[in-house]
């Protein structure tokens, strides 16, 4: 059996001392506190903890090293405990195959100082149920009762109860004849590390693990039967743990609640080496993973039963046990008062947070563009609803709670569904922001399409002749729109959260579609009110017109009744007026009404839209009065009702004036005829009632659900509109008093020109040839028109002057050439002129007969003037 024991996969030699070390060795070879130790001296193990209490902080690195970090929960974690010098590291050599340094047999002093930690170099050539467990920690806690520290026994207190807060298994080492003593067999220690623990680590049984704690009795003969050793150690045990002070609520503890105990006794190592190393191969088989089988309890061989069972496991990953170790000695050494269940919160929160931050780098690689992006559509101030956001959402917020689960749920479990949910928040807020923001964009981008939609079907109804349904429009794109925000809502839900949905957004979505369809139901109705208006306006435009144009038409014709009555067409103007302007408004109310009807308009838009149309329409019509009365269209028609009136007769016939018509008397009928229109044009006024027509009535009080931007392009009307301070009767005041005295003044100027030239035409008329002289001029002229007659030549002559003449006047070429003979006759006359006064200038006659002239009075060019006469001096002259 010897010979098939091995360290590190070689060969135990003769018993006489550690093949792995000089008897000598203190752990040099080890990676100790406050050093930067070599990639060679991770490789052997590492001091946890060194006699000045210094705890390493490269701890981490050499379980990196080892692989112990990716284990997880897969180590376990055994520590040594016993006097110095009582062979603890030489067992744990053998046992785990680790390179401790061992005593100087010749010297017998310490050897480890503080505490060692080394992986388990022990390795099975054959893996099987028996095999030793794998990623095993072992620690080397230095001996008490040395006398390097003497009487000082705080460090070993304190070393005892870390390997014991720590460990899953406590190795107890001790002699056989130590057995039964109470220093030799650490009794005293066992009591102060007990109450201690009780104190400062245990508060409830049922969230502490137990440890076991595994008696290895060395150096037994046998004279000594195992079951009694067994039976005094337990009895020991139980007897300084009734002695213990017991914190409040313990007080009926026992020491089966918090520990566990396995017994196994190996030959002395000198003596009987063989026969040790064959114990120390069978015991290496119980470090082993197991369960307690309670069906086969007390029927299997005590020495043969695994010592990790999952009772004893502090359930602290591999990866957060430095943090926790060193937690646990900072707790031991400062004395602080903190339970073990605390310190692994402690860590827990520790390593939580530390995977969390390491999970939320992946996390913002993923979601920090798309944030971005959001941020510049924002500020751009073009929200856009990004593509592929929700898968993105989805598998960054399942990949990171994964990886987080994944890492964090070994450690403490409330710890970790607190720090998950505080993971989730955080996450989730981010998440959050960026599904409602896209919510946002979606509900701006469709309200934005709906509206263009909406507008471009108008628009192309409007193109094919106003042959569309303004509210089927709308409802069909509105589904449209409803269905596409319910599709980018869909795609952007992040599964498992509770904020991920979109019913409170959708309803907002659908009243702004409605305050959408109502402002563009409202535009439809403006411009529908538009082209009714300009419909209004064309046709009062053309009745209107037609009606002033009838002033003073009573002339014959189609316009004069056969009795003779002229008809009453000037004194039932404004009720012809009024009478075609309701007609024509009434007639535009109801293409309105039923066009409203088809935009799917509230009666109470219907309301406001046709109380709308009345007030414009009046304005229209009060525009095209002020118009037609403008001062230059109002006298051209009183002129024309007065030579209506003056040039023509009751039938209608144009009038030829003779010297014995009484121009006079037609004159003053015609003209006060007239006159009597203006003050009839002055006032808005119903022949009927002799007042201005109901138009408060007419157009009503402005409905309830007018809003003021209804009213905000009305023109103030008089009589209607109380706040603006003019009443119905200057409402309806068509021309003031002192445009009328300036109408009246201009118009009988104006007749009294058709007047005089009346009176031209008849004393024309009176300067006509007599009959007689025509037949004298006959008598007087015939021979010499006998003998143009017989001349050939002046016969030619003749017919070519009458030819000529014919063409002339058929051509209308006597006027340019009278203003032609004018004009050239003219120039001859200034170039005679001209050529006259040059001969008075320059020739001694002229200049003498100048002389001569003016008898005695100096007379030159200068002064005369172009006629050649003698300029007169002005007074006044100079005041022109």
């Amino acid at each position: 059996m010897a010979s098939s024991l091995h360290v590190n996969g070689d060969r135990r030699p003769s018993n006489t001392r550690h093949p792995t070390a000089p008897p000598t060795m203190m752990n040099s070879h080890f990676a100790p506190v406050g050093e930067n130790p070599s990639r060679e001296q991770y490789e052997h193990g590492i001091q946890v903890i060194d006699e000045d209490k210094e705890f390493n902080q490269h701890l981490s690195t050499y379980l990196s090293i080892e692989k112990i970090i990716p284990a997880g929960f897969n180590y376990h974690l055994i520590s040594v405990f016993g006097s110095q010098s009582t062979g603890k590291s030489t067992l744990l050599n053998y046992l785990f195959g680790t390179e401790f340094g061992v005593m100087s047999e010749q010297e017998r002093r310490q050897t480890t100082k503080g505490i060692w930690m080394s992986k388990n170099k022990r390795v099975s050539a054959v893996k099987d149920a028996n095999s030793m467990a794998e990623n095993i920690l072992v620690m080397d806690v230095e001996g008490t009762d040395g006398r390097e520290r003497g009487e000082d026994q705080d460090f070993e207190r304190k070393s005892a109860l870390f390997a014991l807060a720590t460990s899953e298994v406590l190795i107890v080492n001790i002699w056989e004849h130590q057995v039964g003593l109470y220093q030799g067999a650490n009794m005293g220690l066992l009591k102060t590390v007990f109450e201690v623990n009780l104190q400062l680590f245990i508060k409830d049984s049922k969230t502490i693990a137990k440890t076991l704690l595994f008696f290895v009795i060395r150096d037994h003969i046998g004279t000594t039967p195992m079951s009694n050793l067994r039976n005094t150690l337990l009895q020991d045990l139980s007897r300084i743990w009734s002695t213990l002070s017991k914190p409040k609520g313990l007080e009926n503890s026992r020491i089966d609640d918090y520990f566990d105990f396995a017994f196994c006794a190996l030959p002395h190592k000198i003596l009987q080496p063989e026969k040790f190393e064959e114990e120390v191969e069978k015991l290496s088989h119980r470090f082993r993973e197991g369960y307690n089988d309670p069906k086969k309890s007390g029927l299997l061989d005590e020495g043969s039963l695994p010592v990790f069972l999952p009772q004893y496991h502090r359930r602290i990953p591999a990866d957060g046990f430095p943090v926790y170790a060193e937690g646990v000695w900072d707790q031991i050494v400062n004395n602080k008062d903190l339970d073990l269940p605390t310190q692994q919160e402690l860590l827990a929160q520790f390593r939580c947070d530390e995977i969390s931050r390491e999970v939320l780098v992946a996390f913002d690689e993923t979601i920090t563009p798309l944030e971005d992006k959001q941020a510049e559509g924002v500020r751009l101030g073009q929200p856009t609803v990004l593509a592929g956001l929700g898968a993105a959402m989805n598998l960054a917020r399942s990949t990171i709670l994964k990886d987080f689960e994944t890492n964090a749920s070994r450690y403490h479990k409330g710890v970790y569904t607190r720090k998950r949910a505080e993971l989730e928040h955080k996450i989730d807020a981010r998440l959050k922001a960026l599904f409602q923001k896209q919510l946002s964009a979606a509900n701006k981008a469709g309200v934005d399409q709906f509206s263009s939609a909406v507008s471009a079907a108008v628009k192309s109804g409007q193109k094919k002749g106003n042959n569309y349904d303004f509210a089927h429009i709308v409802d069909s794109e509105k589904a449209k729109a409803l269905a596409k925000f319910e599709e980018d809502a869909q795609a952007v839900l992040v599964e498992g959260a509770s904020w991920s949905t979109y019913q409170a957004d959708l309803t907002l979505y659908k009243k702004d579609l409605e305050e959408v369809s109502a402002r563009l139901r409202k535009d439809e109705m403006r411009r529908l009110a538009t082209r009714v208006e300009r419909w209004v306006r064309s046709r009062l435009g053309e009745s209107v017109g037609l009606e002033f144009n009838k002033l003073g038409t009573g002339r014959g014709g189609s316009g004069a009744p056969e009795n003779g009555d002229r008809p009453a067409t000037e004194k039932d103007l404004w009720d012809r007026i009024w009478a075609v302007f309701t007609e024509t408004v009434e007639s535009a109310e109801g293409r309105f009404t039923d066009r409203a009807r088809s935009f799917d308009a509230s009666p109470e838009e219907v309301e406001v839209g046709l109380w709308r149309l009345r007030r414009k329409s009046w304005g229209v019509l009060r525009a095209k009065i002020d118009e037609e009365v403008m001062e230059g269209n109002i006298l051209l028609k009183l002129r024309e009702n007065f030579e209506d009136k003056f040039r023509y007769d009751e039938s209608g016939v144009p009038r030829i004036w003779r010297p014995t018509d009484d121009i006079e008397g037609l004159y003053t009928k015609a003209r006060e005829s007239t006159v009597t229109i203006i003050p009839l044009l002055a006032r808005f006024r119903l022949a009927a009632t002799s007042a201005p027509p109901p138009l408060d009535a007419w157009i009503g009080s402005a409905p309830a659900s007018t809003s003021s931007a209804d009213e905000e392009d009305l023109a103030p009307i008089g009589g209607v509109d109380e706040d603006e301070g003019k009443s119905l009767e200057e409402e309806m005041t068509v021309l003031n008093d002192t445009k009328m005295q300036d109408l009246l003044v201009r118009f009988k100027k104006t007749a009294d020109g058709v007047y005089v030239e009346a009176k031209r035409s008849a004393i024309g008329g009176m300067t006509q040839v007599p009959l007689y002289f025509y037949g004298l001029l006959l008598a007087l002229g015939w021979n010499e028109i006998v003998a143009v007659l017989r001349n050939p030549l002046y016969f030619v002559f003749l017919i070519l002057i009458g030819v000529g003449a014919y063409v002339t006047y058929t051509l209308n070429l006597w006027g340019p050439m009278a203003r032609m003979t004018n004009a050239a006759s003219n120039q001859a006359l200034e170039i005679g002129k001209e050529k006259l006064r040059e001969f008075l200038a320059n020739t001694e006659t002229g200049r003498q007969a100048v002389a001569m002239s003016g008898r005695g009075e100096s007379i030159g060019l200068e002064t005369l003037d172009r006629q050649g006469k003698k300029k007169v001096e002005s007074e006044d002259e100079d005041d022109i």
